[in-house]
C-alpha cells in the first residue's frame, strides 16, 4: 500500500510529529503510516513556533516515510515534496495564487494556509526514515491579523471534509514520491516554479541583519539561492538566511 496507510488518530495528542517518532521508534508504524490528530495541544512550526488550529476543523497529520538510499545532504527533497502535495492540492481548492514559501510553507496570495515541520532519522551518510508533520488550516476562520494566516473556507467561501483532505494529500505525496524513486527532474523542478518571490526582491535577514535580495532557486541541500544587491549569487540555509517578518 502506499503513502497513507494505515491511520492511526487520535482524539488529543500534544504533537502528531512526537507520537510519530516514539511509534517508529518503537518499530509500531512503517514507511506509509498516518498518525492524525483532531487537537494538537503542542504542535510546532518552523523555528519552534506554536502551530495554532481549532480542534477537529483543520488538518493535523504525520507522515512516516522511510527512504531508501537518500543521502543526508540531499534530506530537502523531503520538504520538496511534503511541500509540492500540499501546494497541488490546495491549488484545486481556493481561487488565490498558491505559493510555497522557502523552506516549506505553503501560501495563498500573501497568507500561510500551511505549514511542514519534517523530522529526519539519519544513520551515517543516509537518512533512515523521517517524519513529515503537515497542518493545514482548512475550516478555520478567525486569524489574529498579525499572523498573516488564512484557511480554506476563508479562501473557497466553503467548508471541506478533513478525511478527504488527508486522502487527497497523501495521494498527492505518493505522487511525487514516486517521481522522486524514478529520479524524475520534474520535482525540483515543480517546486523552483513555485517558489514564492522568485525572480522578485524582497526583505530578508542574513545573520539576523536585514538585507534585500532576490530569491532564484532552492539547490539540492535547501539552501535558498538569493541574487544580492549589486549581483552576486549566494547559497544560504536556513540557519543564516529568512524572510523578514511581514
Amino acid at each position: 500500500m502506499g503513502i497513507g496507510h494505515p491511520v492511526i488518530a487520535f482524539d488529543t495528542l500534544e504533537s502528531t510529529n512526537k507520537t510519530a517518532a516514539e511509534l517508529l521508534n518503537l518499530s509500531k508504524v512503517q514507511h506509509g503510516a498516518v498518525i492524525l490528530a483532531r487537537t494538537q495541544t503542542a504542535g510546532l512550526g518552523q523555528r519552534g513556533r506554536t502551530w495554532l488550529s481549532e480542534p477537529g476543523a483543520d488538518l493535523t497529520m504525520s507522515v512516516v516515510l522511510e527512504p531508501a538510499r537518500l543521502r543526508a545532504d540531499e534530506q530537502f527533497v523531503l520538504g520538496k515534496m511534503a511541500a509540492l502535495a500540499v501546494a497541488d492540492v490546495v491549488r484545486e481548492l481556493v481561487p488565490g495564487e498558491v505559493r510555497i514559501k522557502w523552506p516549506n510553507d505553503v501560501l495563498v496570495d500573501r497568507r500561510k494556509i500551511a505549514g511542514i515541520l519534517i523530522a529526519n532519522e539519519v544513520v551515517g551518510e543516509l537518512v533512515q526514515s523521517s517524519v513529515v508533520g503537515i497542518g493545514i488550516n482548512a475550516n478555520s476562520s478567525a486569524f489574529p491579523e498579525e499572523m498573516m494566516a488564512t484557511s480554506i473556507l476563508n479562501e473557497a467561501g466553503r467548508t471541506v471534509q478533513v478525511d478527504r483532505l488527508r486522502e487527497q494529500v497523501c495521494a498527492a505525496l505518493d505522487r511525487y514520491w514516486a517521481l522522486w524513486e524514478r529520479g524524475d527532474t520534474k520535482l525540483a523542478e515543480a517546486y523552483s516554479a513555485r517558489l514564492w518571490m522568485r525572480g522578485r526582491w524582497a526583505d530578508l535577514l542574513l545573520d539576523g541583519e536585514p538585507i534585500t535580495a532576490r530569491p532564484m532557486d532552492v539547490d539540492r541541500h535547501g539552501r535558498l539561492l538569493v541574487e544580492r544587491e549589486g549581483g552576486g549569487v549566494a547559497a544560504y540555509g536556513l540557519d543564516r538566511l529568512r524572510f523578514a517578518p511581514r
